[in-house]
């Protein structure tokens, strides 16, 4: 007769999620995982396999839940530019105050820590990155249609200004102990939408 498990595995997904994030990859062994989780080495190998295997378990999770509150925030209708407005400053506060300025973001984490060197690290990044461009192109063409932006303004190259801008954003805040130097560049980027 099959053992049930004795812990929640979707809690010890976001429990892992929340330890790599505040720790990054390499600096978060299989023990800290063990006496973080509160499970087995047994269980949590059964369980999500090895620790790449977990840490990508992760990613996927932290990504999912981030990109659909993006879809959220720029999909709603009405005018399209004050939603990506919101979406930038929103990320340029993360980046200067609380809990996400000093763990950064999980997927510019792994840009910097993994992707050089873990194809499938890489692979996710680009993933994330892709969609957060199409979901700003998609809002800036709206935006254009709508004749909030003007014709003269590429949506595309726009949209990768604000995806490269954003996650400097986030790098920046991280290291950074001047918050008015995230928000001044955010505020200048916008002028880009003007």
């Amino acid at each position: 007769m099959a053992r049930t498990k004795e812990f929640d595995p979707d809690a010890a997904l976001q429990s892992a999620l929340e330890l790599f994030w505040r720790r990054g990859y390499e600096a978060t062994s299989m023990s800290d995982l063990v006496e973080h989780l509160g499970i087995g080495r047994a269980s949590l190998y059964a369980t999500f396999g090895s620790k790449h295997e977990l840490y990508l378990k992760a990613f996927d999770r932290y990504e999912q839940s981030g990109l659909a509150r993006i879809v959220h925030e720029l999909s709603q209708p009405g005018p399209a530019l004050p939603a990506v407005r919101a979406v930038v400053r929103r990320y340029a506060d993360e980046a200067a105050h609380g809990e996400l300025r000093r763990s950064g973001c999980l997927v510019t984490n792994t840009a910097a820590e993994l992707a050089p060197h873990d194809p499938a690290a890489a692979r996710r990044v680009e993933r994330n990155w892709d969609h957060l461009e199409t979901v700003l192109h998609t809002t800036l063409v709206r935006a254009r249609a709508q004749g909030e932006l003007p014709s003269d303004r590429d949506p595309l190259a726009l949209s990768r200004t604000l995806l490269v801008l954003m996650q400097g954003l986030r790098v920046v805040g991280k290291a950074s102990a001047d918050p008015a130097r995230v928000r001044d560049a955010a505020e200048q980027a916008l002028t880009l939408l003007d």
